[in-house]
């Protein structure tokens, strides 16, 4: 027998390129049309605000970064039985890389609106694309290739964009002023004073000054249009787009409600940020935050839920069996029935100099994003709940060494035991007990934190390259707080918890998830003693979606139209 020896692809080459089988082809044939190419022919080119899924049949296409510019570069080429794209192709992200043919053949093109019947119809090959898509944008985000932003570390400003960019999942690079010599060229390059940053030069060399969260989130293609003058109306209003939201709006669009969905920072909520959630039901291999929010904003897509991104709501006010959502781009959305998801933000820590080092240093997020920027040191994190004990497993795949801190004995109180487990068994993990944080150690980098440990009273100096903080957490409800009854903490009542007195319509008892005034629900963690897990948060979302239909029955002759983001 003659052996044969075979060159089998690395595993991130085959995430990143898997080959379409014969079956996956042939599905892909009945959606898409086929036409011949010739070399130099663009496929689609950076700004174009949308493009077709394009399947290579014969030939070579590249994927080029910053295509006929002096730093042009090759990310890397498909051929044959391979598909060009990354996440924003379903997101509707403006296109920020460019596609030329290298060598002349066929290829396939699938519309957008057809893949996405695509992603509701084709059960495996949805699977198949979709995974890939989220491995692309990770290696993008990696790369630094798509926005770019120049701005001080010291500037809030420039912070809050890079939490709008970083949440939001853009695939960007930052120019840091105090560091980066090409900050300097690039506002050179503009002509662009320091009084003007930050700065945000989009696909085509189009620029941004300290673009507001929506005006940048629009500027890319993630923020829907302004509704209509004088505000438009609906059946189902929801507020936030972490998973209760997210569940509220593809159970509500799909029992025929007319459904919008506003979101002020990004899909995902607080589950968002999570690097991978291990105990829901159904995933064994655990899911990342980014992948849920993905999935889900495109089920709520696929029903006709018409969303909204960039924008935060500022008041509610109500007449009648209608009720008014006033957001702060002056929006107003009326609605028969509203739901509130706006949840909570974890809490600050109360050292000095904290505002200094946010978003540079220190995180309330570990996606790949804050994990890159750390990637070459140890870090710190704080907290003793699941968001930080997955927060610590994530970064310990990625940098050399974790420490976290509790102010506790144990994690056992606070912490489920398959997480403890793992962080146990860790060897990059370290667990400091009884300890917090007292201090921020570097002028304008983050060198360390001080430590001390609250059983002996030693002070001590950590080195870190970032903080991680997850210690408990504050509603998002200042927008109703003169509206809807709270408890202590700001956390919405709901049901029986609400009492007599704060009832707007005392003959009528409030529905399980329902406030203190009839018709606007609350579900997830800005609810008062909401069980913080995600699958919760889903099953209140759905749940409401049933108590709407028991309070005002029956959805309204439709009058507006979904609207895809």
């Amino acid at each position: 027998m003659t052996k044969r020896s075979v060159q089998v692809a690395p595993p991130e080459a085959a995430q990143i390129r898997p080959l379409l089988g014969e079956s996956q082809l042939h599905v892909l044939d009945q959606y898409g049309t086929e036409c011949e190419v010739r070399r130099g022919d663009l496929l689609f080119t950076e700004g174009d605000e949308t493009y077709d899924l394009i399947v290579v049949l014969e030939g070579q296409v590249d994927i080029v970064d910053r295509y006929g510019q002096p730093d042009e570069s090759v990310i890397i080429g498909y051929g044959p039985r391979e598909f060009l794209g990354e996440l924003g192709l379903l997101t509707g992200q403006t296109v920020f890389l460019t596609a030329v043919v290298r060598k002349e053949g066929r290829i396939l093109r699938v519309p957008i609106e057809r893949l996405r019947s695509i992603m509701a119809k084709e059960v495996d090959l949805s699977e198949f694309i979709l995974r890939t898509l989220l491995v692309r944008h990770v290696r993008l985000t990696q790369r630094g290739s798509g926005l770019t932003l120049v701005g001080s570390r010291f500037d809030p400003n420039t912070r809050r964009v890079l939490e709008v960019l970083t949440r939001n999942r853009l695939a960007f690079r930052w120019l840091e002023l105090e560091s980066m010599p090409e900050a300097d060229e690039i506002l050179r390059q503009f002509d662009v004073p320091h009084s003007e940053l930050p700065l945000v030069v989009l696909p085509g060399n189009s620029l941004l000054f300290n673009p507001a969260s929506y005006e940048l989130l629009d500027s890319v293609g993630l923020a829907a249009s302004k509704g209509p003058e004088g505000g438009e109306s609906c059946d189902l209003l929801i507020v936030g787009g972490g998973p209760a939201g997210l569940a509220a709006g593809v159970y509500g669009a799909s029992e025929g409600l007319r459904t919008v969905l506003v979101e002020g920072t990004a899909m995902g909520g607080q589950a968002g940020t999570s690097s991978r959630i291990e105990n829901y039901l159904g995933f064994p291999a655990g899911l990342s935050g980014e992948e849920l929010a993905t999935r889900a904003a495109l089920q709520a897509v696929k029903f006709g839920v018409r969303m909204k991104l960039g924008v935060r709501a500022a008041s509610l006010l109500s007449d009648g069996d209608s009720h008014h959502v006033h957001f702060e781009d002056g929006d107003v959305v009326s609605a028969r029935s509203v739901v509130i998801a706006t949840g909570a933000r974890y809490n600050r820590l109360g050292v000095e100099r904290l505002a200094q080092f946010e978003g540079v240093g220190v995180y309330y997020a570990a996606t790949q994003m804050e994990a890159q920027a750390c990637s070459s040191g140890p870090v710190v994190v704080v907290g003793g709940g699941n968001s930080a004990g997955q927060a610590a497993l994530f970064l310990a795949s990625h940098c050399p060494h974790v420490r976290l801190v509790i102010r506790a004995e144990s994690l056992k109180k606070s912490m489920s035991s398959y997480l403890i487990d793992q962080i146990k068994s860790n060897p990059r993990i370290d667990v400091s007990s009884c300890t917090e944080v007292v201090g921020l150690v570097g002028e304008q980098l983050l060198e360390g934190v001080s430590l001390r440990d609250n059983t002996s009273g030693e002070i001590y100096t950590q080195p870190t390259f970032g903080l991680f903080v997850f210690i408990g957490a504050a509603p998002c409800t200042e927008w109703v707080r003169d509206e809807l009854a709270m408890d202590d903490h700001g956390f919405l009542l709901t049901g029986t918890d609400v009492p007599a007195s704060a009832l707007e319509n005392p003959g009528q008892a409030p529905l399980l998830l329902e406030t203190s005034r009839l018709g606007v629900f609350c579900v997830g963690d800005a609810r008062s003693r909401s069980i913080k897990r995600m699958a919760t948060a889903i099953g209140e979302g759905s749940t409401a979606v049933r108590m709407v239909f028991d309070r005002v029955g029956t959805p309204s002759p439709p009058t507006l139209e979904p609207v895809t983001v």
